[in-house]
């Protein structure tokens, strides 16, 4: 039973496999072909070796298969693990450039509060010291100013309180003095000088007249703290106008023949409280001043 499992012949298919393995086989060891015998024994000798070596050959290829296989999950395993590692560097990429955009924009942020914070710093400063200017510079001009008034208030201190109403003068004509010149006795002091001398203010005050009077031709008038009210007459020219404010010795014209005159003089006049013409000439001595 042994001897006749053995000698079994194989199928047509079995047996071209059989010839197929053994060829590649033979082909893979070098030696070209296999005979096949035509004895029984032949046939069972070959039959037996080709079925060890078709054992061989399939636990072989099955190895293989397993291998290949191994190596086709290594490679899948491989692949996949590449994909993961370069999906975790591609999230760790994103989150890296996501994190430096924001440490970007907080950098700029920071620096532009902190030029906002420099920009008010130095308006603030600013406003100090300009503040500190104007403060200063207020100071200065209440100083000047508070000098100024100083030095006027001396000035005026030590100014002349009453002066000449001219000089380089003789007297031509006296208060009351009748005479065939004047419609009515004469109503002050004439001062007969050459044509130009300054005419001055008498004592400080205001004027209140600067205008061709008639038969006293260019006439000013003058108001004084006291209400006197001091003439000049005559005069070629006028130096002051209406409102303007005079000191004792401040020129207000000059001498000339304007009017009804016979030669070059000022005719100067008093009147108190701005009424009738007094005695000049005493008037002045009172303040003294000797015409």
């Amino acid at each position: 039973m042994a001897l006749h499992r053995l000698t079994r012949r194989p199928t047509g298919r079995q047996a071209a496999q059989l010839v197929g393995l053994t060829a590649a086989l033979a082909a893979a060891a070098g030696t070209g072909a296999v005979a096949l015998n035509s004895s029984p024994s032949g046939a069972a000798n070959a039959a037996t070796s080709a079925t060890s070596v078709q054992q061989n050959a399939l636990a072989t290829a099955r190895i293989e298969r397993q291998q290949q296989a191994s190596r086709n999950g290594s490679r899948t395993d491989l692949t996949l693990e590449a994909t993961r590692k370069a999906q975790a560097a591609e999230a760790a990429r994103i989150r890296a450039a996501k994190l430096a955009a924001t440490a970007t924009l907080s950098q700029r942020r920071a620096l532009a509060l902190a030029a906002t914070k420099a920009l008010a710093a130095q308006k603030r400063a600013a406003a100090v010291k300009a503040a500190a200017a104007a403060k200063a510079a207020a100071i200065a001009k209440a100083k000047a100013k508070a000098a100024a008034a100083a030095a006027a208030a001396k000035a005026a201190a030590a100014a002349p309180k009453i002066v000449l109403p001219t000089t380089g003068y003789h007297l031509t004509a006296r208060f009351g003095q009748a005479g065939g010149r004047w419609a009515a006795n004469h109503t002050g002091l004439d001062f007969a000088a050459p044509i130009g001398t300054p005419v001055r203010s008498v004592m400080a005050g205001t004027v209140i007249q600067a205008e061709f009077a008639g038969a006293y031709g260019r006439q000013v008038k003058v108001r004084h703290a006291n209400g006197t009210v001091t003439s000049y007459s005559h005069m070629s020219e006028f130096d002051v106008s209406v409102g303007d404010s005079v000191s004792a010795g401040s020129k207000v014209g000059a001498i000339g023949v304007t009017g009804n005159t016979t030669g070059p003089h000022l005719h100067f006049e008093v009147l108190p409280g701005g009424g009738p013409a007094i005695n000049p000439e005493p008037w002045l001595e009172a303040r003294g001043i000797n015409p």
